[in-house]
Parts: structure tokens; C-alpha cells; sequence
């Protein structure tokens, strides 16, 4: 199956300090693919090259055949990438409605695109609580509101950075339940998380980033029968 999004050789820095030395990853067109790897190994900087966020050094970043790398963020948004970003980061003077219509947009017309009402059939927690401000809203409603948001950019691939870290455990469950259904409706999806457990369960292919590089990627089995990989490079 052709590969939605593709990175090569992407090297990338934070002024004089290298973060990535030649990252090389593939997310399949209706898949689930993962980037897993410590704290400080440079998950996150890899979704900001993604994005547009950090330039690029070096390297190819491919969507959907297209060369990307060097685009502003918000060509790379509208190319079809939706970002749920570490830290939420939602409007807290917007209402949980007016979050989700702030970027909506069906680009590529969509038969059946992201409305208001499909988030909140999603997430029943934001239906009740579409007039309050996002600032007023618990750590789990922000999450599902920032997952929302995303969607409603009706993305081709949806990144989610530490989407669950820190929420408590019957909002991770919601959380993992949403990307499941995704999965199920064709949206391609990149994760970065820390629950080994739960990603094997839902995504089809893994890639461990040990300082910058990939040093494994993988299957959800073999990524289960290998606990001497995790601890290695996950610490589980």
C-alpha cells in the first residue's frame, strides 16, 4: 500500500543544538502508525518538521506523493495534515463550539465531512459543555475538544501528540475508543504515546526513536514479543 506520509533522511535543530540525524518513517494510507521512544529523543521535534514548524535541515518530507518540506504551516494544514498538538493548546477564550467551527474546513469536499454535530456525537462530554469557555473545560474535555478541532479540519492523516498523557483512565479509554473508530472509517493516523499496551492493540506498524534516529521499526506483534526492546528503549 502506498505511503501517505513519508520522511527521509530528515535531520533537523534547534539553533546549533541537532536534534534528528536522518529520521526515516512511512505511514500507510488508511493505517496506524506509531513513533514511540523516551523523553528527549525527538518525537515531538519530528511532528514539528512535519508540520512546518521547525524547519527542516536535511532530508525529504513526502504527503500523499508531494514534496512538502519547506511549506508554511498553514499549507501543510491545508494539504490535509490535522495536528493534535502536546499540551492541547485550544483557544480558552473560545466556547467548546466556537473551538471546533474556528478552523473548520472541507477542502477536498468530502461527502461525508467533520460537523460540530459528529464531534459531539463522539464526544457527548463537549455537547454539554459547548458554551463554556475552553478555559473552564476539565483536562479530559480540552483533549477531546483538541482531537475535535483537528477533525473538523476533515484531515487526510491525523498526528496526535501525547493525546492521553495525564487524563484520567475513563478518558484514555474515550480517547483510544475515537482512534479506533477512525481507524475503522480509513483516516490514516500517526501517534506518539506512552501506553505500549493500547497502541498495539490499534496501530499497524511501530517506530522507535532512540537520540534522534529510528533504531526499530516493526509490527504490534513483534514489538509484544520483544519486552527486552521495550525496556531498552521505551523503559517499560
Amino acid at each position: 500500500m502506498a505511503a501517505m506520509l513519508e520522511l527521509d533522511g530528515v535531520e533537523a535543530a534547534y539553533g546549533e543544538s541537532r536534534v534528528l540525524f536522518g529520521v526515516d518513517l512511512a505511514v500507510e494510507a488508511g493505517k496506524v502508525a506509531t513513533l514511540l521512544g523516551r523523553n528527549g529523543m525527538g518525537k515531538t521535534t519530528t511532528v514539528r518538521a512535519v508540520m512546518g514548524l521547525l524547519p527542516a535541515t536535511a532530508g525529504e518530507i513526502r504527503f500523499e506523493g508531494r514534496a512538502i518540506r519547506g511549506l508554511p504551516p498553514y499549507r501543510i494544514a491545508q494539504a490535509g495534515l490535522g495536528l493534535v498538538p502536546e499540551g492541547r493548546h485550544i483557544f480558552p477564550n473560545l466556547t467548546v463550539r466556537e473551538n471546533l467551527v474556528a478552523t473548520a474546513a472541507n477542502r477536498r469536499g468530502e461527502a461525508t465531512p467533520w460537523t460540530v454535530q459528529r464531534i459531539f456525537e463522539m464526544f457527548p462530554a463537549l455537547a454539554e459543555r459547548q458554551t463554556s469557555m475552553g478555559a473552564l473545560l476539565s483536562g479530559g474535555e480540552q483533549q477531546m475538544l483538541a482531537v475535535g478541532r483537528a477533525l473538523m479540519t476533515n484531515p487526510r492523516l491525523l498526528i496526535l501528540d501525547e493525546a492521553t498523557e495525564g487524563l484520567a483512565p475513563l478518558v484514555r479509554a474515550e480517547i483510544w475508543a475515537c482512534l479506533e473508530r477512525l481507524k475503522t472509517e480509513g483516516l490514516s493516523i500517526l501517534a506518539i504515546d506512552k501506553n505500549v499496551e493500547a497502541l498495539t492493540r490499534i496501530a499497524d506498524r511501530h517506530h522507535i526513536l532512540e537520540k534522534g534516529q529510528i533504531v526499530w521499526t516493526g509490527t504490534s506483534a513483534e514489538l509484544r514479543a520483544d519486552p527486552d526492546l521495550q525496556r531498552r528503549y521505551l523503559g517499560v
